[in-house]
């Protein structure tokens, strides 16, 4: 049995001209132990549809789905209090900008021990204790001092760090990245990357990948679903992706990899027209 199973989950907001389908028809699966990462551009679904997972859309957004189980356990129509008791815990989510993610008023030790103590029963210093490893965990290593500081005081790389001592905090069955190195720089951005790998391997959760980046891809993947305005264009694992790729959607994301530029210009994926393939993944 999959740890996550979805079937035909769509996703339509109800806006002020009319409803806009942001997911349409995707089928998604990960194992424990499992790497999965989602690759699309920007507005393909990638983050909607798990956050749709997570019960994190607003009220203008409806979502259907054929099966949406965790551990063979209904998420679509169970009940939001036990759904609250799952979410956070066994299922947890990194957000895309850390620095907004965090709560400004509150420090970062006070946010991670609020998870150990909703989720945990952890509190006083036991909750601090636990915090404090949790920030040794992702490679803080003055967590001790650092628990009192307030987000703005941190660097980025830093509260993307905090952000996962805080998804991992439960020791999750699954984890959920979006985007984790978004506005980081290139060297901590790797260190980002082998901190996730590290950790699903020590942990033995499995892990989604949300992402736009094709290099990601390759260095973190056991198995790939792309997607393209809301539709699933190819799914595949990470070699036959990468060498034998079925969906032109998918041909042109590899080819705007730097390493494929031809003379002085790099194919965008905007130089293509993909209509005819949605809705009919290979």
């Amino acid at each position: 049995m999959p740890l996550l199973e979805i079937k035909n989950l769509s996703v339509s907001f109800d806006t002020s001209i009319g409803l806009f389908k942001a997911v349409d028809g995707i089928d998604v699966s990960v194992d424990g132990r499992e790497v999965l990462a989602i690759v699309g551009e920007s507005g393909s679904g990638k983050s909607v549809a798990m956050l749709a997972v997570m019960g994190l859309l607003p009220p203008t957004a409806t979502v259907t789905a054929d099966k949406m189980e965790f551990e063979g356990i209904d998420l679509l129509n169970m009940d939001p209090a036990d759904k609250r008791k799952i979410i956070g815990k066994d299922i947890a989510m990194i957000f895309q900008e850390p620095v907004a993610s965090l709560n400004p008023c509150f420090t970062v030790g006070f946010q991670i021990e609020e998870v150990l103590s909703r989720h945990m029963g952890l509190t006083g210093r036991a909750a601090r204790d636990r915090a404090i490893e949790l920030l040794l965990m992702v490679g803080i290593r003055d967590g001790a001092e650092r628990i009192g500081a307030f987000p703005h005081q941190m660097s980025g790389g830093q509260c993307q760090r905090v952000m996962i001592a805080m998804a991992i905090a439960c020791n999750p069955k699954l984890l959920i990245a979006d985007e984790p190195t978004t506005a980081l720089d290139v060297t901590i951005q790797r260190q980002i990357l082998d901190l996730l790998v590290q950790l699903q391997v020590d942990t033995g959760m499995g892990l989604i990948m949300i992402t736009h980046d094709m290099g990601v891809v390759a260095e973190t993947a056991d198995r790939v679903i792309v997607q393209y305005k809301g539709h699933k264009m190819e799914e595949a694992d990470v070699l036959t992706l990468f060498e034998q790729p079925k969906s032109r959607y998918t041909r042109a994301l590899l080819s705007a990899l730097p390493e494929n530029a031809v003379g002085d210009r790099l194919p965008t994926v905007a130089d293509y027209d993909f209509a005819d393939e949605l809705g009919s993944t290979p």
